[in-house]
């Protein structure tokens, strides 16, 4: 299970295409979700930058928002939007959950070990990066494992391989690839030379024979 996480918000009267009047140093949230009513906030965007440097996968994390000093809220970040040129946060969703009711969340997938494929000249394909679970909030794991260490060329990782903690139910199908390691591309020079010996020409050329043409064997 992921450690709680606590965050500091206090409420926003600035909505919509204003937003980009907040200071610099602010990040506009929403809360929603079960139990409370649906209101706008902002985050220091420096405490909140740090928050997320240090976090792996903080859509897995419990968080306990605090609003103005109230009661703190158990939500998760539902969504945060970043800018596509600086990558800073621009938008935070919080959604409220209850603790006796399973969610729906994204979680990482870490991957352990090196590949003997890869060593052996495979290419390593990292197919998923995040899998879909679902579990009660409180039982949330930070992230799942998935060890590539015994993966040669055409070995692969499926989500039925992954092992989830108790409480935890994988919603991917399990046949779908998490990580495999596959041939090494060829180059476009052996490209054309299988193509060449398939249509017939890699062997030994013969003159072909031109029809109407006398045979010195003829003695005419």
């Amino acid at each position: 299970m992921a450690d709680n996480i606590e965050i500091k918000a206090t409420k926003r009267d600035v909505v919509g295409k204003a937003n980009r009047r907040l200071g610099a140093g602010k990040v506009p949230a929403i809360v929603y979700g079960v139990g409370v009513e649906s209101q706008s906030v902002e985050l220091d965007r420096h405490e909140f930058e740090l928050l997320l440097s240090r976090s792996q996968g903080i859509s897995a994390h419990l968080i306990e928002l605090t609003v103005d000093g109230d009661k703190p809220v158990n939500v998760i970040a539902k969504a945060i939007q970043h800018d596509p040129t600086s990558g800073h946060p621009i938008h935070v969703d919080f959604w409220a959950v209850n603790m006796k009711q399973t969610i729906t969340t994204s979680i990482q997938v870490h991957f352990l070990g090196e590949a003997p494929g890869v060593k052996t000249g495979g290419v390593m394909m990292h197919n998923m990066s995040s899998v879909q679970i679902e579990s009660l909030p409180g039982d949330l794991p930070e992230f799942l494992e998935a060890d590539i260490s015994g993966l040669d060329i055409g070995d692969s990782i499926h989500v039925r391989d992954l092992v989830v903690p108790k409480g935890v139910t994988l919603l991917d199908a399990e046949d779908e690839i998490v990580a495999s390691v596959v041939p090494p591309a060829k180059s476009i020079e052996e490209e054309e030379a299988e193509a060449a010996e398939s249509a017939g020409l890699g062997g030994e050329v013969t003159e072909p024979e031109v029809i109407g043409e006398k045979s010195d064997e003829s003695g005419e």
